[in-house]
């Protein structure tokens, strides 16, 4: 399904091409026009100004493009860009996300739309949906039209905060946007690194769930499974949210904002990103 190169941007002024369009322009109407090319993308959390773990995300984007058309990717160049575009454009935006957008002949850099949990989502935790989708190719990141319009779809008809995917099995295996764990005591689940997309933020809750104590075990439950387990927390982690605990998933209730395990693995996530900031200022 083709697929804008432009979506949900803010701002008034786009990178493309290493030329600054304006918003409202025809260029602007053109690079919402669906085209036919693979789009890869990576969508970077901008805190305090500093684009939070760029190099992972650029690592990703050239897997990415490595695993369908294998084309050059400049991964410092698009640094460059990408830092010069924020700096000169936006030196006052602080926190938010940008994305990078490339195909086999175009590169678009631009602020977009940033869900931002609120205090109370992390105090308290956020209502989930379940949606039955089994992903393809998880780990190449690539625009794919039936996957979004079937998560937009879930979340009108849920209003929740985010989607929790269920595979044909019926087995969790991540968020339509996020990685999922599952804590029982002091073990942490998560489904096999096939199934699901190896998250940037993913890699830094593997090496805080071991300073805060936490066991990794390799494994996913069902609905049906976690509502017979007790004590069974749920979290998410993805770029814009850090990690967020889950306090439903339709009907189904946890606990999970209360979870020692899940606050000591945030606390020691956050201490990751305050000292990667403060070594990039």
């Amino acid at each position: 399904m083709a697929y804008p190169l432009l979506e949900s941007p803010v701002g008034e002024v786009f990178f493309f091409n290493g030329d600054l369009v304006n918003a409202g322009s025809d260029k602007e109407k053109e690079l919402r026009t669906p085209t036919d090319s693979v789009t890869y993308y990576e969508t970077v959390r901008i805190k305090d100004g500093v684009l939070l773990y760029l190099e992972d995300h650029l690592a990703r984007l050239r897997k990415s493009v490595k695993g369908i058309e294998d084309f050059p990717v400049d991964t410092d160049l698009i640094e460059k860009e990408a830092y010069k575009f924020l700096h000169d454009q936006y030196p006052d935006f602080k926190e938010g996300n940008l994305r990078i957008v490339i195909t086999k002949e175009d590169m678009l850099i631009h602020i977009c739309e940033a869900n931002i949990p609120s205090k109370e989502h992390f105090a308290n935790g956020i209502r989930a949906s379940l949606l039955k989708w089994d992903r393809v190719d998880p780990n190449i990141k690539v625009f794919r039209g039936d996957y979004k319009k079937a998560v937009a779809d879930a979340f009108s008809r849920s209003g929740a905060y985010e989607l929790v995917l269920a595979d044909s099995n019926d087995k969790l295996y991540e968020g339509s946007k996020s990685n999922l764990f599952v804590v029982i005591g002091n073990k942490v689940y998560s489904a096999p690194d096939n199934k699901i997309l190896l998250g940037i933020t993913r890699n830094r809750v593997m090496s805080s769930l071991e300073k805060a104590g936490g066991e990794l075990v390799i494994d996913m439950f069902t609905m049906d499974e976690l509502k017979e387990t007790k004590g069974a927390a749920l979290f998410v982690s993805s770029t814009p949210f850090d990690i967020l605990p889950i306090r439903s998933v339709d009907d189904v209730v946890f606990d999970s904002a209360k979870d020692p395990l899940i606050r000591n693995i945030s606390r020691c996530y956050l201490d990751q990103i305050a000292k990667y900031i403060n070594e990039r200022r």
